[in-house]
């Protein structure tokens, strides 16, 4: 196998390894992506190479060139140590989970976050946000993009209804994030995730940067101008992203 479909299968064996509880056999990868088992170790041996994936006893793990890749991102979305810095204030203030979400060439992506790695239940776990209609973070973002690109943006992801607070309307969406523009602040209650509720705001100076925390409804409920508040606060005092 050669061209875009071996690469196409390398890249569904190495999600498959990420989105595994533990390692991963190879016959039990094989299966999961269609392929025969010497095609699943053929496409296996470049990724272990490179470092990408390791294998152990019991199969295949994620390997050291991951967390490499990643602060890479981070570094060309502009994620500096005051990042890092502005999530934990936020986290302490609020005693809510904090994410620093980011739009760029069509995509949302939940790029850091205060929620421990190991939280498997929480709404919002880093990576792409496939679900940016019904976030708070995703209102903020979206509502910073020209009508025409908000637009296009909203038919290439699709508008899929999560709870039955998801908005699913094109034009109720423009009025949302019309109002989204005007307060400065974005809040999703339990449009995402029945449980939760997200609340978002831009970063000053920083296009494509949102500021977002998450906690559940009742919490919300009791501690909204609190919560709202300090997250507006922080936002307003963190320093431009360096180009």
């Amino acid at each position: 196998m050669s061209g875009p479909q071996s690469v196409d299968r390398a890249l569904a064996l190495l999600d498959a390894v990420a989105d595994a509880a533990g390692p991963v056999s190879a016959k039990a990868l094989a299966r999961r992506v269609g392929c025969s088992l010497s095609t699943a170790y053929h496409l296996l041996g470049p990724l272990t190479e490179r470092g990408h994936l390791v294998r152990g006893p019991r199969g295949y793990a994620l390997g050291p060139r991951v967390p490499a890749l990643h602060r890479s991102f981070q570094r060309q979305l502009g994620v500096h140590s005051a990042v890092g810095t502005l999530l934990s204030q936020v986290r302490r203030a609020t005693g809510a989970e904090t994410y620093f979400t980011a739009y760029s060439d069509g995509r949302i992506t939940v790029v850091d976050t205060t929620a421990p790695p190991a939280d498997d239940g929480h709404p919002f776990p880093p990576g792409p946000e496939t679900r940016a209609h019904a976030t708070a973070h995703g209102k903020v973002l979206l509502a910073q993009l020209p009508r025409a690109a908000r637009r296009r943006y909203l038919t290439d992801h699709g508008m899929a209804r999560f709870t039955a607070r998801t908005i699913t309307d094109a034009e109720r969406f423009e009025s949302e994030v019309t109002g989204v523009r005007h307060r400065g602040v974005a809040v999703s209650v339990g449009e995402a995730d029945p449980h939760y509720t997200c609340v978002a705001v831009p970063l000053p100076g920083t296009p494509g940067r949102a500021l977002s925390v998450s906690l559940p409804r009742a919490a919300f409920l009791r501690r909204r101008d609190e919560v709202t508040g300090a997250l507006a606060l922080a936002a307003t005092a963190f320093p431009t992203v360096p180009e």
